[in-house]
């Protein structure tokens, strides 16, 4: 079975709200710009990474999380002992205590199902499908999302170059919930699913993920 290195740095003396995550990313962005696109998904000529973001920024539980994938793993790791503290929008929080987990995880198709919760709002939408899912029903609107997470689960396999031969199964439940993204009114999701696929715990799936959107953890 596949592995891949994972690393997750936690704050937990440090309180957030959700909304938040997009913030973390702006500071350690700017504050590590120098040492890899990877933080931040943009290269030194301003362009954009169009890749999965193998650095992702969250706030579950209040706790801002840093999660790193692969290269991405061995950046935060390599950081771990600069982050002295976190600067958002001019308020200061001194850092005190941080947790790090460096690990080997294995990932991929197995034999049985793995339950996993949305620790926040899944964006599965974009402005396309987002008018299908208004048109259709709620039968269609299921199998729809359960195709979508479908698609962002081979999308995370796809950025950490890890391919898979056997077929992928998911079935969720979703709730939509609106939420609101630079301004902008959207449709989003909390929820479950069940999945014969192993993934590591906050990983991000669907829409802006390296905003903490669709983080996921295994519920059993």
């Amino acid at each position: 079975m596949p592995q891949i290195l994972t690393t997750t740095i936690r704050f937990p003396e440090i309180q957030l709200q959700t909304r938040d995550a997009h913030k973390l990313r702006g500071y350690f962005g700017e504050y590590f710009k120098e040492h890899s696109p990877l933080l931040h998904n943009h290269y030194e000529d301003g362009s954009s990474r169009y890749k999965y973001p193998l650095v992702q920024y969250k706030v579950i539980d209040q706790v801002p999380v840093l999660v790193g994938f692969q290269e991405g793993a061995d950046l935060l790791t390599s950081l771990f002992l600069k982050i002295k503290e976190l600067n958002i929008e001019g308020k200061s929080f001194p850092i005190f205590s941080k947790n790090i987990s460096h690990e080997q995880v294995e990932i991929g198709v197995i034999d049985d199902l793995i339950g996993y919760t949305f620790c926040n709002h899944w964006m599965a939408l974009n402005s396309e499908n987002h008018k299908t899912y208004l048109k259709s029903n709620p039968e269609e609107q299921h199998l729809m999302l359960n195709q979508i997470l479908r698609g962002n689960i081979l999308s995370f396999f796809k950025g950490v170059n890890v391919w898979l031969d056997d077929k992928i199964m998911v079935k969720g439940n979703f709730r939509p919930k609106t939420s609101k993204f630079k301004d902008q009114k959207m449709i989003v999701f909390q929820g479950d699913f069940v999945s014969n696929i192993a993934l590591p715990n906050f990983v991000g799936v669907g829409k802006s993920v390296a905003r903490g959107f669709g983080a996921i953890k295994k519920t059993h």
